[in-house]
Order: structure tokens, then C-alpha cells, then sequence
């Protein structure tokens, strides 16, 4: 899968590319990633990107020539069928399901925003589609091009070293991911849970739907709203709610 990122700081992207799952990736040909820097496509001797808003009020917006030319650029170098995608606080929700969607993409072209936004001609014409990552206000796009960039290579085949890694992320059927252990069996008087130990599979299985479904419910309760449980489900979200503690759902479908 390749992926174009348009920023004015590509130090920023190239630097995450040395490390982690993203970086073993690149190197392995599995992932390409190239930047694409509107400065390159200014024509002054400032290399200006960006100017005063129409209507006034404070900051500067990145100005439509150098911002579209870099879109141009980026996406000229794509796959065909490849998608445009602005990194905006006013964009829609970045979620697993979405991530699912552009991992089918044979590539994806990054916009990272700077200043008080991009001139909206751009957008208009240039951009498929616009995401957030969360709801609060970054100083620019390239941290939520690096979010969206790493949660989608997880889903392209031999990415991670097992497949199941990915299937078994949080969010990945709807749930929080339960808790994880390792050596030793014991730490600072905290013991691995006994089921853990035992090497019984289904067990194991029941426990960790168990553990899910319950800090799903305590942590996030919404997310039952998306996922239909069934009926091992429903009783293994109970008995988690007797066990803590805690005031079960009172119809969770």
C-alpha cells in the first residue's frame, strides 16, 4: 500500500518511519510512504504558504496554489482509486470500521493542515473526504496523518508478524481488548490470573469475552450501542457485572 502524506514539516513523517511496525514495514517493501512539501511549489523568494483570511479575525490559512499543487503532485504519484483524505478538527469520526475501509484502498493521499486551516477551494476540489482523530485542536494534521497512517498498515496483510494480532485489537469487533500477562507469574504480589495458567482454551475463550464486554461496558458503554450481543455474551456481561460489582446494562441487544 503506498501512502503520500502533504505537509510542510516531512521531517516529522520520515523520522516515524524508522521505528516501529510503520518502519519494519517500509524497509520490508510492504509499505510505501513518500511526503509531499507545498513549500516546493512556491514561487516566491519566501516560499509563502500561507495568508491573511478573508473577513478577518486572528492566524494566517494556507493558500489554495502551493497547497493544491503539493495535492497534485502527491496523488499523480498514487494508484488510481486511491483517496484524499483532509486531516480537519470539523471532519468525521477516524474509527476501526473506517480504517477497515481505507485498508482496501490500494493507497491513500494525506493532507496535514497548518495554521487556522486550508483555504476551502482546496477542500472543495481537491479532497475525497475529511477526518478528525478526536475531538480537541492539534497544532497541525501531521500527528493525525501519522495516526491514520499506522492504524490502517496494521490491517494490510504481513504487516504484523501474526495476522491474529490485528483481528484481536480493541475496536476490531466492537469491544475493548481485555487484559494481557506475561512472566513472571508473579509481580510485587500481583499473580497472573489462575484460568491464564491452566491451558485450557475455552475457558481462556470465555474469560477474555468476559473481561472484554465488561471494561467495554465500564469504559465505554456507547460502544454497545454498535454491537448486537448474543446470548453467551449477555451472560458473560452479567456474571463481569456481579463480579466487580457494578450495576449490569439493563437491556444491552
Amino acid at each position: 500500500m503506498r501512502f503520500e502524506v502533504v505537509t510542510l514539516f516531512p521531517g516529522l513523517i520520515q523520522a516515524y518511519l524508522e521505528v516501529g511496525v510503520v518502519g519494519r514495514a517500509v524497509s520490508r517493501g510492504l509499505l510505501r510512504v513518500e511526503t509531499e512539501d507545498p513549500r516546493s511549489h512556491t514561487l516566491d523568494v519566501h516560499r509563502t504558504v500561507d495568508d491573511r483570511p478573508y473577513g478577518g479575525g486572528p492566524g494566517m490559512v494556507m493558500k489554495p496554489e502551493p497547497l493544491a499543487a503539493a495535492i497534485r503532485a502527491a496523488r499523480a504519484r498514487s494508484p488510481e482509486g486511491s483517496w484524499v483524505v483532509g486531516l480537519s478538527a470539523r471532519g468525521g469520526p477516524f474509527d476501526q470500521a473506517v480504517a477497515r475501509r481505507f485498508a482496501e484502498l490500494p493507497g491513500l493521499v494525506l493532507v496535514a493542515g497548518r495554521y487556522e486551516g486550508v483555504d476551502q477551494r482546496v477542500l472543495d476540489s481537491l479532497v475525497d473526504e475529511e477526518l478528525s482523530i478526536g475531538d480537541y485542536v492539534l497544532s497541525g494534521g501531521e500527528l493525525p496523518a501519522l495516526v491514520v497512517m499506522d492504524v490502517v498498515a496494521r490491517l494490510v496483510p504481513g504487516v504484523l508478524g501474526d495476522e491474529a494480532s490485528a483481528r484481536q485489537d480493541s475496536f476490531s469487533d466492537g469491544l475493548l481488548d481485555w487484559p494481557h500477562y506475561t512472566r513472571p507469574e508473579e509481580w510485587e504480589g500481583l499473580r497472573v490470573p489462575e484460568v491464564l495458567q491452566g491451558g485450557h482454551h475455552e475457558e481462556i475463550r470465555r474469560w477474555r469475552l468476559k473481561q472484554a464486554l465488561g471494561r467495554t461496558w465500564q469504559g465505554r458503554p456507547a460502544l454497545f450501542g454498535q454491537r448486537r450481543l448474543n446470548d453467551e455474551e449477555r451472560r458473560l456481561l452479567e456474571e463481569y457485572c456481579a463480579e466487580v460489582g457494578v450495576e449490569p446494562p439493563g437491556s444491552v441487544d
